[in-house]
């Protein structure tokens, strides 16, 4: 019940995971879209489920990071087969799985210099998401990959621009993909989403600006995304496109205990698309409640005041930018290894 009351909200409901059982599950029950990323790869091969398609893979000779990413494109396609309904029924406007490209573009010990980094999400963006109808490629809203988007968004690429936290990293997004976007001979099938992370801005404030009061604090993440949300909106209003360009809220999953698991849910209720990790779906399903639209609703202006004069945007952007690089180029690193071991598992039992 909770879960297809918050879509009657307006919400789409995708799922952060490819992994096919969830994406079954949850398509079942109203979910419309999905994402995926190494972590989410990694969790599935550990099942066992791709031995048989990495086994064939190493039989044709490729090495561990193309076996990553073919079996990262196999997932991806294989969601996209499950959604692709909605993408007709709704005209291109719904049923996307995203794809998210190589995060050792980011690796501060790995990472080419800033224009071959550019020429690299150029190159890989239209291989993995050119004439691909419901995929949406990755990019994170670094400098190489916001320089990417114009050039992308050209090609033919959908788009879905993530590791975003701030106003500043989003409006140079979606002026950088409208700029490309322009350049097609049509706007028909043109999408792009923004994924705006909350829970990550959370957890930042409690560590680094603790002063906030008990009103404010834990409140930050809804209200940024809030109002990027708008923003976006406001944005997009005359610019013609036959297709929604929407904001994702993305990292919902609560990561204070003492939080309700459907914090920003709730909160975020009413518009545009939320890519909720399974284990919140499941526990926003038990909880049995109904939801109504949260999104354009913020809080009393005098805690507004507060935040915005306690917390600084361009500290918070950088801190969590230097965390979320991190957290996109090690999973990586760890699902090369995880290759690396399948193939030795795999060879003994052969």
């Amino acid at each position: 019940m909770s879960l297809r009351s918050l879509i009657e909200t307006g919400t789409k409901l995708w799922l952060d995971s490819v992994d096919p059982a969830e994406v079954r599950k949850n398509a079942a029950i109203g979910a419309t879209g999905a994402t995926s990323n190494p972590i989410i790869i990694a969790d599935i091969i550990k099942t066992g489920q791709c031995d048989r398609l990495i086994q064939q893979l190493i039989a044709e000779g490729l090495d561990d990071e193309a076996i990553a990413w073919q079996v990262t494109d196999r997932l991806v396609r294989d969601a996209q087969a499950v959604f692709r309904p909605v993408w007709e029924r709704t005209r291109g406007n719904d049923g996307y799985v995203s794809f998210e490209l190589d995060p050792l573009l980011e690796d501060p010990g790995l990472a080419p210099p800033h224009a071959e980094r550019v020429r690299r999400y150029v190159e890989l963006g239209i291989h993995w998401g050119q004439n691909k109808e419901n995929r949406l490629i990755k990019v994170p809203a670094t400098p190489a990959g916001l320089e990417a988007l114009t050039e992308l968004a050209a090609a033919g690429v959908n788009l879905n621009v993530t590791l975003i936290f701030s106003e500043r990293q989003y409006r140079i997004a979606r002026e950088n993909v409208w700029q490309g976007a322009q350049r097609r001979r049509s706007l028909d099938q043109f999408k792009s989403v923004y994924s705006i992370f909350v829970s990550r801005v959370d957890v930042y404030t409690e560590k680094h600006v603790p002063q906030l009061g008990p009103a404010a604090q834990g409140q930050v993440g809804i209200v940024n995304a809030k109002r990027l949300w708008r923003l976006n909106q406001e944005w997009w209003r005359d610019k013609g496109c036959p297709l929604q360009q929407e904001i994702i809220f993305a990292s919902t999953g609560t990561k204070k205990p003492t939080d309700p698991p459907d914090k920003y849910v709730e909160a975020l209720a009413g518009s545009d698309i939320q890519t909720n990790p399974p284990a919140t779906n499941d526990a926003v399903e038990k909880l049995q409640k109904r939801y109504t639209r949260q999104v354009d609703r913020l809080p009393p202006p005098a805690v507004l005041e507060e935040i915005d004069r306690l917390v600084d945007p361009v500290r918070l952007e950088t801190t969590l930018m230097d965390e979320g690089i991190a957290k996109f180029a090690d999973p990586h690193k760890a699902l090369l290894k995880l290759i690396a071991s399948k193939r030795a598992a795999l060879a003994i039992s052969r």
